[in-house]
């Protein structure tokens, strides 16, 4: 068995170690035994992986020796990949949503991003801990927690940064290197708030892009799963292999078309040249000093390399007040949806309704935090047909769409728009439409990322713009564990 060190593995991306399996340097059992091991030494101070594939070692041994017999599968054969705890394996692992109501549910089938995985080759090694039931549960519960997980912690200040949510578990992680990147899901900024946290790389792709098919859902018109790595290489990797329409996902079938099969070639180091990236300066208002500092010297390094920055662009809806209807009313009928397919005589919930029945009953483990935002969503109709759904969806759609990231794109001419942090995240969130967030310098406070929006399907020009940004700087650094 190889040895390998952590030196190298702290810059090792995919392709890095697909170049290493082919000259049969390291293995994939390497691989996998690596993780678990750093997994094993480092979990406990981060709290990130809730439970290990007890047959990742066993398929690691298996496509090794595909790799030997018949060649490589592509760029993620043997490559091992976390998932977040709300993503369904086919396998030995629970899919629970943080949730202790869920704790012993296997599911029969993968969801449609794992299989697509599998079938690329990848080594699904584990789950992650995330914020329960993606962060709709309490209002006062913070992020990274979970009933059933406890409490993540941000592997570059344990317990005194923020580790973001509620991809927390996947955040913290990758972060943390005890796999090559995870999944995922984002509702609104639930991808891109804890990659920015974790000085990572987070996509969080347009909305049917990628199935949402057996992924424990919050509210389908803004659902997504997406990656989470250290370098934007690697995230136009995953979200390569996840592509595809799922008749079983209405917004994915929806997309048709529209993606594709490869994003690696949108890797352009000149990507920023003659680029025009609007800076929507009310987004910027809230910034202390250091962030300030670090933004500012973002957006010199856009026009260091090339790019035409339009400042300040304005958005007609950046000061709209927003309420959460939508959220509530579609997370009871979609999660009802869900929770009525599971074999009553293998989990104890069936409804959402039954879900917070369940957690009264456990209230010393389950309510640490209470539920009020459960309550909320039980005490809405539900089915989608109600006025006050059904203004909220369309006001918001239309205001986030043609009153904004549409509108400043089209009126301004740009390619993109440049936000601090994960400023903006809900206007791309309520419009569907896709953001990614790269690592852009430390404060007192942790990693700050910055991120790059544009409109639906807008993926690669969002990697090309990124790509450039992150090999102008290499701001990324690793923790010390």
């Amino acid at each position: 068995m190889a040895h390998i060190s952590d030196e190298w593995m702290a810059n090792a991306d995919i392709v890095t170690l697909q170049l290493a399996m082919e000259r049969q340097e390291i293995s994939s059992v390497d691989l996998v035994v690596y993780y678990t091991e750093r997994i094993h030494t480092y979990n406990g101070k981060i709290n990130a992986v809730l439970e290990l594939n007890p047959d990742a070692g066993a398929i690691a041994e298996e496509l090794d020796r595909e790799r030997g017999e018949s060649g490589s599968r592509g760029p993620l054969h043997g490559i091992p990949i976390l998932l977040k705890d709300n993503i369904q394996t086919a396998d030995r692992m629970h899919t629970s949503a943080g949730s202790i109501s869920l704790a012993e549910h296997m599911a029969t089938e993968d969801a449609f991003v794992a299989a697509k995985l599998r079938e690329a080759g990848a080594v699904l090694l584990g789950k992650v801990n995330m914020t329960e039931w993606a962060n709709f549960m309490a209002v006062a519960m913070p992020s990274g927690y979970s009933s059933r997980g406890g409490q993540v912690v941000n592997p570059y200040g344990p317990g005194i940064y923020e580790v973001g949510g509620s991809s927390s578990g996947s955040g913290a992680a990758v972060a943390a290197h005890f796999a090559v990147g995870a999944i995922g899901t984002e509702t609104s900024g639930s991808i891109v708030n804890p990659a920015g946290h974790n000085s990572l790389v987070g996509l969080k792709p347009t909305v049917g892009l990628l199935s949402r098919s057996g992924i424990i859902p919050l509210a389908s018109s803004q659902d997504t799963p997406g990656p989470m790595t250290r370098t934007v290489c690697d995230a136009a990797v995953l979200l390569s292999v996840m592509t595809g329409v799922d008749a079983a996902d209405a917004h994915s079938i929806a997309s048709d078309g529209r993606g594709h099969g490869d994003y690696t070639p949108y890797l352009d180091r000149r990507g920023l040249q003659q680029a025009r990236i609007g800076i929507p300066r009310w987004y910027y208002g809230q910034l202390d000093e250091e962030e300030r500092q670090i933004a500012e010297q973002a957006i010199q390094v856009l026009r260091d390399e090339g790019a035409i920055i339009i400042d300040d662009v304005a958005l007609p809806c950046q000061d709209a007040l927003w309420n959460y209807d939508v959220l509530l009313y579609e997370f009871k009928r979609d999660l009802n949806a869900y929770l009525a397919k599971l074999d009553p005589s293998k989990t104890p919930v069936h409804s959402l309704q039954e879900v917070i029945a369940f957690n009264e009953r456990h209230a010393d483990q389950a309510l640490v935090y209470g539920q009020d935002t459960l309550i909320w969503s039980e005490d809405a109709n539900g089915t989608l047909t109600e006025e006050a759904y059904l203004t909220s969806l369309h006001r918001y759609q239309e205001l986030t769409r043609a009153q904004g990231i549409d509108h400043a794109l089209q009126t301004y001419q740009l390619d993109a728009l440049f936000f601090p942090k994960d400023e903006g995240e809900d206007i791309a969130a309520r419009a569907g439409y896709p953001l990614l967030i790269v690592p852009a310098g430390y404060t007192s406070k942790g990693p700050m990322g910055v991120m790059f929006a544009a409109g639906a399907f807008s993926e690669p020009t969002l990697i090309k713009l990124a790509y450039a940004f992150e090999q102008a700087t290499l701001y990324r650094r690793p923790p010390l564990l």
